[in-house]
């Protein structure tokens, strides 16, 4: 037997649905059956079209003029202003799902948060926008909620917009040093003041481009003991927090004591305008919010979560360049909010959307949440079972 692995070019098709009318010559009325449910009123395209194109864009970062050439070549004439209407008619189908999976996030006990860079498109030139993530990921302490993210747009990167986005949140925040996240922090917030929990993935970074560029005898050293540390958090990776927080104590404390008090004595030394000193600095000024993991098991060391959830949009938005209005800067949040939900939860992005845009409009809104992709997994592994 001679095996060759070959592909088999997808189909178009157009469903044609009949429906014939009769009329009753004693009563004298007409019968017809209803017209078939499409994704978009008065529109042609079916959900497994609409989800292709939907994944392809924001999952694939394929822009809408591109799928057009390539839907041409194979026959079907598609243009960009009509797949533009068909994504946003969808973002807005998708609305009330996207706040379940809202709702869902802000009931964490611990957020990862992060930003990325956006351009937009503006009169003669583009502008740098920005989109938020903040991911709910229980799974490093044994927690047994399913994981999501939400997107924000926001024209610029003032701290006004994380205070909105996370206005009746409390808990546990892991970011970045980015200042706009101050206010959250205070005591004065209401409805009470957010933790902040600090990233070693980010104060390790600014110690290894010093010692991998520039071959510093501190940085290198510097490393050295963070990843010691690194080294057991990834023996307690998805533990239970109780025995994250007991390890903790007794092998990671030492450790983090130990660098805290090298840092400070090899700082004294050091001027101020060096660059070692500078990351240094970052640790020190910043040091009760990153030692907080020490005594909450809910607590990771990395902010890896946001920037994983983000990563897709660094490397796509080499492909589509800038997005086209601060409109389509919202639909790409959206839209973003669904599909790395489903990626964090194993189901594929593409069938879960085609599925949801077929039954979402006669689904009733008591029973929504059975279309989130953690009920929707468990429906169809079920059914596949079954």
């Amino acid at each position: 037997m001679t095996e060759t692995l070959e592909v088999v070019p997808r189909q178009w098709k157009v469903i044609q649905t009949v429906r014939e009318k009769f009329s009753c010559r004693s009563c004298q009325r007409i019968t017809q059956p209803p017209a078939p449910f499409h994704a978009i009123a008065r529109g042609r395209a079916g959900a497994s079209l609409l989800a292709m194109i939907l994944y392809a864009k924001f999952g694939q970062h394929q822009p809408l003029n591109r799928q057009s050439e390539v839907y041409a070549r194979e026959g079907v004439e598609l243009d960009v202003s009509t797949l533009a209407d068909w994504v946003g008619t969808c973002a807005a189908t998708m609305a009330p799902l996207i706040e379940l999976i809202q709702r869902h996030v802000l009931a964490a006990e611990r957020l990862h948060g992060d930003d990325t860079t956006v351009p937009v498109l503006a009169k003669n030139k583009t502008v740098t926008a920005r989109l938020w993530t903040y991911v709910k990921d229980d799974r490093p302490f044994g927690g047994h909620d399913p994981p999501a993210a939400m997107f924000f747009y926001s024209r610029d990167r003032s701290g006004e917009h994380p205070r909105q986005h996370l206005a009746s949140y409390r808990g546990i925040l892991q970011a970045d040093a980015y200042a706009g996240f101050n206010e959250l922090y205070a005591g004065k917030r209401r409805p009470g003041p957010i933790t902040e929990a600090l990233c070693w993935a980010h104060a390790r970074r600014k110690f290894f481009v010093l010692a991998d560029l520039r071959q510093a005898p501190l940085a290198i050293e510097a490393v050295r003991r963070i990843d010691e540390i690194f080294a057991i958090e990834r023996e307690i990776n998805s533990a239970a927090i109780e025995w994250r927080v007991a390890v903790r104590q007794r092998r990671i404390k030492p450790i983090v004591g130990d660098l805290e008090q090298w840092m400070r004595t090899e700082r004294a030394r050091l001027s101020r305008h060096a660059e070692t000193a500078k990351a240094m600095n970052y640790m020190l000024k910043r040091w009760p919010a990153f030692t907080r993991f020490l005594d909450d098991g809910r607590i990771c060391l990395t902010n890896n979560a946001a920037e994983r959830a983000l990563r897709g949009i660094a490397i796509g938005r080499k492909a589509w360049l800038f997005a086209g209005s601060d409109r389509g800067g919202e639909r790409a949040a959206s839209m973003f909010t669904l599909i790395e939900t489903a990626k964090l939860n194993g189901i594929d992005p593409q069938a879960w959307l085609a599925d949801v845009l077929r039954r979402i409009a006669d689904h009733p809104i008591s029973r929504l949440d059975q279309l989130l992709p953690w009920h929707w997994k468990n429906c169809a592994n079920q059914a596949a079972a079954a």
